[in-house]
């Protein structure tokens, strides 16, 4: 039996409409309290899998970022330690909206068309309504969430995004089915889904999943953007 699995904005109510910051003011700064932090990075596997020890995603198609929240300023950071200056709008206006002013949580930025869906080209290009999908919560008001399980940092995180605006949504995620949930990946034509094990925490050696959707539209002429002839 399916059940209803909201994996885009379009299916769940997502960003409809364009994001308008005239004259925001940003600080790059982060405080010094906050740790910087290695992402966990995702082990690609073929098929996809049940397992009542797992959470299951879906994958979003855009730029991995942690975001870094203080009352003096934010960023985003890339898994490979840069900052996501291009994004730094994006940054202020989530920090703008979430009830704490010192965090760190892991997610994505992407951009939606008009109609909620995910484009990767538009992503490259600055076009359409930038929007960040947080998946985790490791620092929260001076706590260090990396040591605890899974299921405790999305209840973390439930309470810092309890609700999708135009700017923030927390990633829908749901226990056993992965292979459900990549059933309706492929369905509304996503990249593919990630999977978690529920009691992990946050650390080096912990591993998550990434299966693909091998048919995956947004993937046709993907190595032509970063190496153009």
């Amino acid at each position: 039996m399916e059940a209803p699995l909201p994996l885009s904005t379009s299916s769940w109510g997502g960003p409809p409409a364009a994001l308008g910051c005239p004259g925001a003011r940003v600080s790059p700064r982060v405080g010094r309290t906050l740790p910087t932090i290695e992402p966990i990075l995702l082990t690609p596997r073929r098929d996809p899998f049940d397992d009542p020890a797992w959470l299951f995603e879906p994958k979003y198609d855009g730029y991995r970022g942690l975001l870094y929240v203080t009352r003096k300023g934010c960023h985003f950071l890339s898994k490979r330690g840069n900052v996501l200056k291009q994004f730094q709008e994006l940054c202020y206006w989530v920090r703008e909206e979430l009830p704490v002013k010192e965090a760190i949580l892991d997610g994505e930025v992407v951009a939606l068309d008009s109609e909620g869906r995910q484009n990767f080209r538009d992503l490259l290009a600055s076009r359409g309504n930038l929007h960040y999908a947080a998946f985790d919560a490791l620092w929260v008001k001076g706590k260090d969430l990396r040591g605890l399980p899974l299921t405790r940092r999305k209840r973390a995180l439930t309470s810092l995004i309890p609700a999708t605006t135009t700017v923030r949504s927390q990633v829908f995620s749901i226990e056993e089915r992965g292979r459900d949930m990549f059933a309706a990946a492929e369905r509304i034509d996503l990249e593919g889904i990630v999977a978690k094990r529920k009691s992990d925490p946050y650390a080096p050696d912990t591993v998550w999943y990434k299966i693909k959707n091998r048919a995956y539209t947004q993937t046709e002429g993907r190595a032509e953007l970063f190496h153009p002839r």
